[in-house]
C-alpha cells in the first residue's frame, strides 16, 4: 500500500518561501508519477505541478511564474516543490498524489494514491 506523507507547511508572510516535501513509500518510486495539488477552504481541489517518472514537469498555468521547482529524488522516494512569492491566496491544504504511471498530469484523476495534506497560511 502507497503511503504518502507531506511536510513543510506553515505559516508565512506574504512574498515568502516556502520548501513543500513528500515522502513515498510502499512501492517502487520510480514507476510512480507525482504531482501537487491544493484545496483552500469553500474551493475546488486544483492541481499546482506535477513531474513524470521520467522526469518531465507541468505547472498549472496560473502558477507557473511562482511556483517554478517541481522536483524529485528517486534515490530518497520523494518529492519537493518550492513556492516563492507566496500571497494569500495561496493559503490551502497542499496535497501529494502519485499515479501509476510514467507520464504526469495536471488531472486530478490521473493520480491513485493521496497524501493528507500539509497545510500553508500566508498572511501579515
Amino acid at each position: 500500500q502507497v503511503l504518502l506523507v507531506e511536510s513543510g507547511g506553515g505559516s508565512v508572510q506574504p512574498g515568502g518561501s516556502l520548501r513543500l516535501a513528500c515522502t513515498f513509500s510502499g512501492d517502487i518510486y520510480s514507476r510512480y508519477s507525482m504531482a501537487w495539488f491544493r484545496q483552500a477552504p469553500g474551493k475546488e481541489r486544483e492541481a499546482v505541478a506535477s513531474i513524470g517518472s521520467n522526469g518531465i514537469t507541468s505547472y498549472a498555468d496560473s502558477m507557473k511564474d511562482r511556483f517554478t521547482s517541481i522536483s524529485r529524488d528517486n534515490a530518497k522516494n520523494s518529492l519537493s516543490l518550492l513556492m516563492n512569492n507566496l500571497r494569500p491566496d495561496d493559503s490551502a491544504m497542499y496535497y501529494c498524489a502519485a499515479g501509476p504511471s510514467e507520464r504526469g498530469s495536471l488531472r486530478e484523476d490521473w493520480f491513485k494514491y493521496w497524501g493528507q495534506g500539509t497545510k500553508v497560511t500566508v498572511s501579515t
